[in-house]
């Protein structure tokens, strides 16, 4: 079995967010703070909430949902101020995703640091979500999906493609070649296989709050499993990934509409 984490020297490791840093989609609950601002509908967060279904449960295979996930993603932000939009993902960080943290993944991300290794995040979220939990954490630096804007302002599209699967896999080989890392002595975490490409990439793997697939992928390669839920946590998250991410996004629309109605009175 190979070490928890690579010696003290040069080197990186590599986190995912969802899921692997703190419980739950980011972008689901940035999403859900917006919408609690009135800063899009009831409707657009059902719409996205289903495309985030999709995409966490068939992105890596089926690429119509890759590209309703995308679309659905990008639909909320097109044609609002990028500044704006920070300033709202920083609140809303603080407010409600802050506490999502794990504190077991949080102490994985403080070796790494202690033992002088930078810690990246690479992650399909928008990278301005990620560069604050970067801040916030004190981290190195952060990967995501970059959204395209022109003079500031959000148009709707990507710059490239979603940052997820495969896709991580080359952006880390990229930052690797250009920082000078030997991949064999640096580390990633992921709950997900989606993410294999990247595990596997490494010399150091680990996987966190794994799905059934990674789980059985790292006990048969000897890779160390962290576990981070409770037992109550892990049975939510053993559920069909389809019905849970729809009955998430079902109750949230319900509660939101409930917060309108009575707001009317």
């Amino acid at each position: 079995m190979l070490q928890d984490a690579p010696p003290p020297g040069p080197g990186a490791a590599f986190f995912d967010v969802d899921n692997t840093l703190m419980r739950g989609a980011s972008i689901y609950h940035f999403a859900k703070g917006l919408a609690a601002r009135d800063l899009f509908t009831t409707r657009d967060l059902l719409r996205f909430a289903w495309g985030q279904t999709v995409f966490r449960v068939t992105g890596s295979e089926q690429p119509g949902h890759i590209n309703a996930a995308r679309e659905a993603a990008l639909a909320f932000i097109a044609g609002h101020d990028v500044a704006d939009l920070v300033s709202l993902c920083e609140e809303i960080y603080d407010d409600s995703m802050a506490s999502r943290v794990w504190e077991g993944a949080r102490a994985l991300v403080q070796g790494h640091l202690d033992a002088g290794r930078q810690v990246w995040l690479v992650t399909a979220t928008p990278v301005e979500l990620a560069e604050i939990i970067r801040c916030r954490l004190g981290l190195t630096g952060a990967l995501g999906t970059e959204a395209e804007n022109i003079d500031g302002v959000y148009t709707g599209r990507l710059n490239g493609d979603l940052l997820h699967g495969p896709a991580k896999a080359v952006a880390v080989r990229r930052l690797a070649r250009e920082q000078g890392w030997d991949l064999a002595s640096c580390s990633a975490y992921s709950d997900s296989s989606n993410d294999l490409p990247l595990l596997s990439l490494v010399g150091y793997p680990h996987a966190v709050n794994p799905d059934a697939e990674l789980r059985r992928y790292a006990r048969a390669h000897g890779w160390p499993i962290h576990d981070f839920r409770t037992h109550r946590t892990a049975l939510r998250v053993a559920l069909p990934a389809a019905a849970a991410g729809a009955l998430a996004g079902a109750m949230a629309v319900r509660a939101l509409r409930h917060r309108r109605a009575l707001s009317t009175r």
